[in-house]
């Protein structure tokens, strides 16, 4: 069985030779269709409206608007395509920014092509492309500056969710699969999925890493959470 429509990638990055390098390795892919390229994250707007890709590829630092400004922005809107930030640090502490932003999560630019196409697809099915125990490396690599602020904000949202909700988000957020949260929870898996489908909504989040982040910062995660 195969799509009935290509998936439609954006590619955003203010070097000609990254986006070319990109368009070609992803052009031939027959399931991908790259649908347009920007230099700067100003463009990003105006392509998106007219040309509905399905994953964005964003690099952080361009020279005019930022990504971390232009994923902020785009997912906002109603129905947003999915974004794949594009950096060259893995411990760039602007990735948190753009995954707090709603970005489905990043990617390094010397990542191998196969792994770029596997989460291109994975994204496009609404799979985060950074995994849990990613996630947390990566938090504990960022210095927070308002720690008590966020926490509170965070708990407060939290607060919303029902004691099994709030279970499940403690679970996510320590990297556990529907299968293992099942298991830990005494939960079968079709009734994790619906929970943390409910928390997204409550929430108004986008994926679980963004449920991984919000626990992490109401302080779910730590010894004594």
């Amino acid at each position: 069985m195969t799509t009935a429509e290509p998936v439609g990638v954006l590619i955003v990055d203010d070097d000609p030779l990254v986006r070319a390098g990109l368009a070609m390795m992803l052009g031939g892919v027959p399931e991908i269709r790259v649908v347009g390229e920007a230099g700067d994250g100003a463009e990003v707007p105006a392509l998106v409206e007219r040309l509905a890709p399905t994953v964005v590829l964003m690099d952080i630092r361009m020279p005019g608007v930022d990504g971390l400004t232009a994923t902020e922005h785009l997912r906002r809107r109603p129905a947003a395509p999915e974004v794949i930030v594009l950096t060259t640090f893995d411990a760039d502490r602007h990735v948190l920014r753009a995954l707090r932003a709603g970005a489905a999560g990043f990617l390094l630019k010397d990542t191998p092509p196969g792994e770029i196409v596997t989460a291109v697809r994975q994204v496009a099915q609404g799979r985060p492309v950074l995994s849990p125990a990613v996630t947390r490396r990566l938090i504990a690599r960022v210095a927070e500056n308002d720690h008590d602020r966020r926490r509170a904000r965070a708990r407060a949202r939290l607060a919303q969710l029902n004691d099994r909700e709030r279970d499940v988000a403690v679970a996510v957020g320590e990297g556990r699969s529907n299968a293992e949260i099942g298991a830990v929870l005494h939960l079968a898996v079709p009734t994790v999925k619906t929970h943390v489908s409910n928390i997204l909504t409550k929430l108004d989040l986008n994926n679980r890493v963004q449920i991984a982040l919000l626990a992490h910062d109401a302080g779910l995660l730590d010894d004594d959470g």
